[in-house]
């Protein structure tokens, strides 16, 4: 590395540590280390502080906006998050290895993104991940994030519903259940329904999958119903399992 490239690397990252004190070493350098990569050039406000994950918006070296997922190592609901992925034939031999499941967890998100966008769900394009960092599209225009669906109570109530339950049955073909679906993990983007928070989404063969599966309609249909819209669990179902024709 040329020296006037290696001082401002070092300068860089000196001043990246001063900024990201808030997080831990390993997880400095995973974020530093996709900066160096060109995904993004630097972190912006957050968006969302979990107990198990950061969220924050990034701007990458063309300006465009996009969202950093940073799950955290040592708050995480390992055990939840075992419950999920031990039936999952993707990632076994995880029991008991923390940062590992973790690890695997933000893959997991990761490709459950890929699988869902490979089947026209309406879900963030997935553009990396590194260890306990997720980054992926930013959902919005004219620098504004998209809303939660709780947030944001759609125009049209029924072409909206229709829309989601478009989505499942979509997600349900290509052999998946999201298995955390509610208003707070959809977004509304111009009078559409866009998924996010895919790190849970179970694949069919999951001996809970049609819990899950009733367990989302449930959710998306009682927040319908709470906004004055009639809706049936038994037809929404139907609807999602039925064959094409």
């Amino acid at each position: 590395m040329p020296k006037a490239r290696k001082e401002k690397f070092k300068e860089g990252k000196e001043k990246f540590k001063t900024k990201h004190g808030v997080f831990d070493e390993f997880t400095n350098r995973t974020i530093f280390k996709l900066i160096t990569e060109g995904h993004f050039r630097g972190l912006e406000s957050p968006i969302n502080i979990g107990k198990e994950s950061n969220v924050f918006s990034a701007l990458t070296e063309e300006g465009k906006r996009v969202i950093v997922k940073i799950y955290r190592l040592e708050t995480c609901d390992f055990n939840a998050m075992y419950s999920y992925i031990k039936d999952d034939p993707r990632y076994t031999g995880l029991k008991d290895k923390k940062r590992k499941i973790i690890f695997s967890w933000v893959q997991r998100e990761y490709r459950n993104l890929m699988n869902a966008r490979e089947a026209q769900v309406s879900v963030p394009t997935p553009i990396t991940f590194s260890n306990n960092v997720l980054v992926l599209e930013s959902i919005g225009k004219n620098n504004l994030i998209a809303p939660m669906l709780k947030d944001s109570i759609p125009k049209n109530k029924k072409l909206f519903f229709d829309k989601i339950i478009d989505n499942i049955r979509k997600l349900y073909r290509a052999g998946l259940v999201h298995a955390d679906l509610s208003a707070f993990n959809i977004l509304n983007f111009d009078e559409n329904p866009i998924f996010i928070d895919m790190s849970q989404a179970t694949l069919l063969r999951h001996p809970r999958a049609e819990e899950f599966l009733e367990r989302d309609v449930k959710n998306i249909c009682s927040f319908f119903k709470k906004i004055g819209l009639k809706v049936s669990e038994e037809s929404a179902l139907k609807k999602i399992k039925k064959k094409s024709q």
